[in-house]
């Protein structure tokens, strides 16, 4: 479990960064280093430590059309790639989702799975929880089948029942992203399918790395994504389900905490997550790592992790 909500880095460290970071020299920017061409085009905007202790100016190896990396306790950005870009980003919509149920409240209220969310998710090819039809479960029970195995029919279900009516709900969506100040981020849907257009629902890295932070700041969202299973026994009501969560960051590297995985054709594969080391809690995103692997999105991450705990380890909050 990470570190108490928004507890794990005091702000004031924030503002001690962020003028560590000014004062680094220009020359110390990235001049890149993975090979010639290996780096999609773009700008990369990344910060520095003092010349006293200075790990790489950038993480190496992070392919990612678009990227994010932040102190998840002040918001400050240690590193990003083409931070304020729209682009898709797949299920990593369904933390927006759980976000405006978690808000509403109630989540231990009854909600019987229509049949028709069965053949939504039938007739879109998409991620599924595996839901029954007629089966009652909790709003609670649904984020879990909504996040861990990214069940398109979970979000589909909670939508419709919290809206009351899809529509409304996704209304909903952008009008906490408004709220928010995310005014790169647009949703035209409830669980980031490509409709209807693959690009109709967006948002930037800076964007999600600021709706992570708020998603997480809730104890019920921030218990659910940090999960590696959820496992329902078959009881009056409903069927036995077992649920195993799509992020592999979780389990195999130390202190990873959530958050989303993310997949379309357009979006290729993403990931927002978090992690702490002792008291610093880093929180980052990756879109489109790469359109062919899904392990590249959590080797990416793992880069990030390892490259912003250096730095912090490095800051004048750590040496002195």
């Amino acid at each position: 479990m990470r570190p108490p909500a928004r507890l794990a880095v005091p702000p004031v460290f924030g503002a001690v960064l962020a003028v560590a970071l000014a004062a680094a020299p220009a020359s110390a920017a990235p001049t890149g280093t993975l090979p010639t061409g290996a780096v999609p085009t773009g700008t990369v905007h990344a910060r520095t430590v003092p010349a006293s202790a200075p790990p790489a100016a950038a993480p190496t190896g992070v392919r990612a059309l678009g990227a994010e990396l932040a102190d998840a306790g002040t918001g400050q950005q240690l590193w990003g790639r083409d931070p304020g870009t729209k682009r898709p980003m797949g299920s990593v919509t369904k933390v927006m989702t759980a976000l405006v149920v978690i808000e509403a409240g109630n989540l231990g209220r009854k909600i019987r799975v229509p049949a028709s969310a069965v053949s939504y998710v039938a007739s879109h090819g998409a991620s599924t929880a595996g839901l029954r039809a007629g089966d009652v479960l909790t709003a609670r029970q649904l984020l879990n089948a909504m996040l861990l195995p990214s069940g398109c029919d979970a979000a589909y279900v909670l939508a419709t029942a919290y809206g009351p009516g899809r529509a409304a709900f996704v209304a909903k969506m952008n009008a906490e992203a408004r709220r928010l100040g995310l005014a790169k981020t647009h949703f035209s849907n409830f669980d980031g399918l490509p409709y209807p257009t693959p690009r109709a629902t967006h948002s930037t890295p800076a964007n999600l790395v600021a709706l992570g932070r708020a998603a997480i700041a809730l104890a019920a969202f921030r218990a659910t994504v940090d999960r590696q299973a959820y496992h329902l026994a078959n009881r009056n009501g409903h069927h036995a389900y077992s649920w195993r969560n799509t992020n592999l960051l979780l389990g195999s590297y130390a202190g990873a905490d959530g958050i989303k995985t993310g997949f379309t054709l357009a979006a290729g594969y993403c990931l927002l997550f978090e992690a702490h080391r002792g008291t610093s809690v880093l929180i980052g995103v990756v879109l489109h790592s790469t359109a062919t692997r899904p392990g590249a999105r959590f080797t990416a991450a793992r880069r990030m992790l390892n490259w912003g705990f250096g730095v912090l380890a490095a800051s004048p909050r750590h040496t002195g």
